[in-house]
């Protein structure tokens, strides 16, 4: 074991027992080089974080520019930053009417907390609810929200109340109630295994928080900026969140979220009190210059096609994969694709062996025997071959049930 790896697994808070534990020296594209000088191909993309790869040059270009003006200045909303403004103009030229106004966090958990106070504070009512199978990120509220028990019921009592919900299930609507001031739903539910509902579903779900007088909250943190096929999941859908949330590729490679809706409803956290909702972080002028060139060049050269089209292909590919003994479904929207494994052990042991392949993927947090692929929207048809000769090498080398 090296030293580096002692120290890693001494002073760092573990968050398993198992981490995969590549040395990283460097990163270029997609690929990962460890310290022996291996490589790797980055087939989740840091978990959606690195949309345009490791080392992109418009990326590095703007971390620079930035970084030669200034760091940071001043807590959030205090000084008029060019990087903040630029980028919140940016998006709310690209979000849907009237979403115009942006309060950017340092992540996709913070941005649920601050959606989750705004949707309180305007609508005066107390519930909230989500999804089972959903996923929302760590901090309190946010783990309110789970739709795992087994990841809430060691932290509880937790914020709320929260009415959790089955996802995809029209009829389930009907347990929302005039309590209910928000219902958080993530358009496709990554963690969740990679779950697409039906168009008719979150329909009905937006007309049913119409009736009740509720805000909806899409968590786009990963599906948004081109990884499904379209710039924001929702266009999938035809349907206008009230707050969207944004973060991992967001940034560019650095830590940015951010929640965004009409400034009428944000304007709510600035008044009785003032300072409703403040960060000292959030916005961070690097973040916001290279979350601005990443989202310019996504845009620029029209990325979420790329994404549905190699999204596509890899798709297809890996259904010749499906089986009766190993592997049940695969499901795939844009760059985003689940493989469902007949059981949670399978799934562990086609992860270990196709890393140890030279192609880094994971299962989902919510569905242990599914394997989730994220490639950086920038993958080569070449590098998808290459993911899916190591794949399929995995797969025969897995015992049939």
């Amino acid at each position: 074991m090296s030293d580096l790896r002692k120290k890693f697994l001494r002073h760092l808070a573990q968050t398993s027992e198992a981490p995969i534990g590549l040395e990283i020296e460097r990163a270029n594209g997609s690929w990962l080089i460890t310290r022996e000088g291996r490589r790797y191909l980055d087939f989740i993309a840091g978990i959606g974080v690195s949309a345009l790869g490791h080392g992109h040059p418009a990326v590095l270009k703007a971390l620079a520019e930035q970084a030669a003006r200034h760091l940071h200045v001043m807590v959030y909303g205090e000084y008029v930053i060019e990087a903040q403004v630029a980028l919140a103009s940016r998006l709310s030229e690209l979000l849907p009417h009237p979403i115009d106004c942006v309060y950017f966090t340092n992540s996709g958990a913070e941005a649920i907390e601050g959606a989750l106070k705004s949707a309180r504070k305007h609508t005066g009512k107390p519930a909230w609810a989500a999804f089972e199978g959903a996923y929302h990120g760590d901090t309190l509220g946010a783990l309110a929200l789970a739709g795992s028990f087994d990841f809430r019921a060691p932290f509880e009592p937790l914020p709320g109340p929260v009415i959790h919900l089955p996802y995809d299930d029209e009829r389930a609507l009907a347990k929302l109630d005039s309590s209910v001031g928000a219902v958080v739903i993530e358009p496709v539910q990554a963690e969740g295994g990679v779950r697409i509902p039906s168009t008719q579903f979150i329909r009905a779900l937006r007309r049913r928080c119409d009736e009740l007088g509720a805000l909806l909250i899409f968590d786009e943190v990963l599906t948004g900026l081109g990884r499904t096929g379209k710039l924001f999941a929702l266009e999938h859908f035809g349907v206008r969140p009230d707050i969207l949330v944004l973060a991992k590729a967001l940034g560019g490679g650095l830590p940015l979220g951010a929640f965004c809706a009409a400034s009428a409803l944000l304007k709510t956290l600035s008044h009785d009190p003032p300072l409703g909702h403040i960060t000292t972080f959030g916005g961070h002028p690097l973040s916001c210059a290279t979350g601005l060139a990443a989202l310019d060049f996504i845009v620029a050269n029209r990325l979420w096609e790329r994404a549905r089209q190699a999204g596509e292909r890899l798709a297809v590919q890996l259904s010749e994969l499906v089986d009766a003994n190993r592997v049940r479904a695969v499901r795939g929207i844009g760059l985003l694709v689940g493989i469902e494994f007949t059981c949670a052990e399978l799934t562990r042991r086609f992860v270990e062996k196709t890393i140890a392949g030279g192609v880094v993927v994971n299962w989902t947090l919510n569905a242990d025997n599914v394997v989730r692929l994220a490639p950086p929207l920038i993958i080569s048809d070449e590098e998808i071959d290459f993911a899916l000769a190591a794949m399929r090498k995995a797969l025969r080398a897995l015992p049939a049930r």
